[in-house]
């Protein structure tokens, strides 16, 4: 399915953004960059494809330009062009990932810093916690934003850009990415009714709703997503205190078991008794959250919704359970076979196979046309139409795959790889590695985010102008010592402008590296470790034992550097008390 779609986009649509698949065509939909291309990359690695994965990689890196005269979604540009460059630079320059690429030398990381350096002005809004806010929809490439540009975005489009844009802080070691998109996620939240729930569109500059229906699913979806998969990808503990308030508000306004209605935001008054296609992705979102049963249920409600029609519509009308008007179409989308391969992984319950198959019956004989896969306009009456949209190849069939693979005996990066992976809300793949996912347990790299009372302001020029003859200008801090401290990024505890603060810290250490601390336990005797004792006791110590409820006296030391820490690893040597090692595997 993938190849089919793939080679038909690459022979009658590239370098286009995307395929016509019944007249075998191509046409730009987002900003004329290879969109299908870029979107598809970490699908060519995860199937082991080296050879097309490495000839993509290396067109980008000498073809793809983003100076051009476009004005793009921050949205899609974020999750689908930023997401895949990431995506793939990480495998393309990783040895552990069995795809390296020998040619490359970190192309995709500076086109990505680039782009989003040229949606860096959609942030200079007045309604963040600090100096910039919730962004606009759109940016120009080259002008930033117009000034006849819509206020009005969604709550989706302002609060799912943490996960790319954090990640490319991490990866350049400049905060201001992760900064101004944290900004915006506080800004919506800050805006939340008294009873948590958050409407679909907002005044970007004024932060009043202009619509304040309360849903998961259109408009709103991704914001609850990416609430989870920060503090997952990131350890950051403010995400995971407001995905718990916001999911325990969404469980009681919204959920009418097993389905999801749509309320007044303010006064939770029942608006629309509708459930639409993007709701789908709620089941797996409730698995990482680890609320399984009420997503088995939800599953099975939407899955009933896809076996009467062979595929969901856009709305399906809770009330007259029918196709709603006007919302009869399935544009490809990937949101329940997600769902089922994350159901099938946590239970693995042959029924999700099941599903999995009956899903992909559908769309080989429903969808399946000339060149790659139609939309289809009515799935009452399957008709197909001529666009291919590139989360596709991005997201439907890689969900797919993972999940047969996984029924068969995973063998693939994301089951048996040497990270464990977040998926973005396009599907790419970004690894947990600790210079991503422990960046508040230890300094890992040079410019790691600091607090000091020595602080030098800096100004980088950006060069890219919201108006010709104009130059924007993003701040940064920095400090002018090696002491760091990785503080959480609150009002009460960061400064007023930058929120994270740019340090020059040390570069990671062979444990850091590794997520392994060592320490000394706290009931050895101080008397006796020597020098030439540690190094012994340290090689002769071969089995490991898991302390799962070690004693709190005995880590106290260590706990307090950050009480997430949920185990340690002791080693059991000779039986003295000095030099132990313990190995503080700082998992999630």
């Amino acid at each position: 399915m993938f190849y089919h779609a793939f080679d038909g986009y690459m022979e009658h649509a590239f370098p286009h953004d995307e395929l016509k698949p019944l007249s075998c065509e191509g046409e730009d939909t987002l900003g004329g960059y290879a969109l299908t291309l870029i979107d598809s990359l970490d699908t060519l690695a995860l199937l082991g494809d080296r050879e097309r994965f490495t000839d993509s990689v290396e067109w980008i890196g000498k073809n793809l330009r983003f100076d051009i005269n476009k004005t793009v979604s921050v949205f899609e540009t974020t999750i689908r062009i930023l997401g895949g460059l990431l995506s793939a630079h990480l495998i393309a320059s990783d040895y552990n990932t069995g795809m390296r690429v020998p040619s490359y030398d970190g192309e995709l990381l500076d086109l990505a810093e680039d782009l989003a350096r040229r949606m860096l002005p959609a942030f200079d809004t007045p309604t963040g916690t600090h100096a910039t806010g919730i962004p606009f929809g759109s940016v120009n490439l080259i002008h930033g934003v117009d000034e006849n540009e819509s206020k009005i975005t969604s709550t989706a489009g302002g609060g799912t850009l943490t996960l790319e844009f954090g990640m490319l802080s991490r990866l350049t070691n400049d905060p201001i990415f992760e900064q101004v998109t944290k900004n915006a996620v506080m800004g919506i939240w800050a805006r939340r009714s008294k009873i948590n729930l958050v409407g679909a569109h907002i005044d970007v500059f004024s932060g009043e709703w202009t619509q304040k229906d309360a849903g998961i699913g259109t408009s709103i979806d991704s914001f609850y997503e990416y609430l989870l998969k920060a503090y997952l990808l990131f350890g950051d503990e403010e995400y995971i205190f407001i995905f718990q308030e916001a999911y325990r508000a969404a469980m009681h306004y919204l959920y009418n078991d097993p389905w999801y209605v749509e309320v007044n935001m303010n006064s939770a008054a029942l608006v629309w008794p509708l459930f639409n296609s993007l709701q789908a992705f709620w089941p797996g979102l409730q698995v990482l959250a680890g609320d399984i049963e009420p997503a088995i249920r939800t599953h099975a409600a939407f899955f009933s919704v896809w076996k009467r029609y062979g595929f969901t519509p856009e709305g399906f009308n809770l009330a007259t359970l029918s196709v709603q008007r006007g919302q009869k179409s399935y544009p490809l989308r990937p949101e329940l076979i997600e769902s089922t391969y994350w159901l099938y992984k946590a239970t693995q319950d042959p029924r999700y196979l099941d599903a999995g198959r009956d899903m992909l019956a559908s769309l080989q004989y429903g969808a399946r046309c000339t060149c790659g896969y139609c939309h289809i306009s009515d799935v009452e009456f399957h008709i197909q139409e001529d666009h291919m949209e590139s989360f596709f190849l991005a997201e439907t069939v890689k969900y797919l795959w993972l999940l047969f693979d996984l029924g068969a005996g995973p063998d693939n990066l994301i089951e048996n790889g040497p990270y464990k992976y977040i998926f973005s809300t396009e599907g790419h793949l970004l690894p947990m590695t600790p210079q991503i996912s422990l960046v508040r347990e230890h300094c890992l790299y040079f410019g790691a985010y600091c607090r000091s009372s020595n602080l030098r302001l800096e100004t980088n020029i950006s060069g890219i102008a919201k108006k010709p003859g104009e130059t924007n200008h993003s701040k940064t801090y920095s400090c002018p010592g090696p002491t760091c401290s990785l503080s959480r990024f609150t009002p009460q505890s960061s400064p007023a402008i930058s929120g994270l603060v740019k340090g020059y810290c040390p570069g990671l250490t062979h444990g850091q590296r590794f997520g392994i601390k060592y320490a000394a336990s706290a009931d050895a005797n101080l008397q006796d470790k020597s020098p030439t004792q540690r190094p012994a006791d340290v090689v002769q110590s071969h089995s490991l034992v898991l302390v799962s409820n070690h004693n709190a006296d005995q880590v106290d030391h260590v706990k307090h550097q950050d009480s997430s820490v949920e185990g340690s690893v002791v080693a059991q040597g000779e039986e003295k008390q000095q030099g132990k090692l313990i190995e503080l595997f700082e998992g999630r």
